[in-house]
């Protein structure tokens, strides 16, 4: 649970300028369904890390905000652009003292075998590293 109301957690999750801040990703356009955004995912210290595309699927204000893209890129010297995407999902719902944020991202089934297992081990653990970091971008 978020100790902040419901807006000010939809500005930071469907607002592309605050996304980058918490997610600590630089992006090149804003959010709108229908839309691709590219980015770059880095360390603390600025090492790179991966090349991101999030094709924007659903946005309802203050609900409900999703995304697809290409999951954990093991290796960087590798296009992952042929392989599918996931569903990358964030829904919002007021709590007592603030608000409850659910991220669910699905699809890994299709993933390729050699790599799925990595792929959502890091995802799983990126997301509760994100959860912190937006936590405290809002609080």
């Amino acid at each position: 649970m978020m100790r902040a109301s419901r807006s000010r957690v939809w500005r930071a999750v469907s607002n592309a300028e605050e996304f980058a801040t918490w997610f600590r990703i630089q992006l090149d356009g804003t959010f709108a369904e229908g839309t691709t955004v590219r980015g770059t995912v880095s360390h603390s210290d600025g090492t790179h890390i991966c090349a991101v595309e999030m094709n924007i699927e659903t946005i309802e204000p203050e609900r409900y905000f999703s995304y697809r893209w290409h999951p954990y890129p093991i290796d960087p010297t590798i296009d992952y652009s042929a392989e599918p995407m996931t569903l990358v999902e964030f829904i919002l719902r007021d709590a007592e003292g603030g608000t409850e944020v659910t991220i669910i991202e699905s699809g890994f089934d299709s993933i390729p075998l050699a790599r799925r297992a990595e792929a959502f081990r890091m995802n799983d653990k990126g997301w509760g590293a994100q959860m912190g970091n937006l936590s405290r971008h809002v609080e």
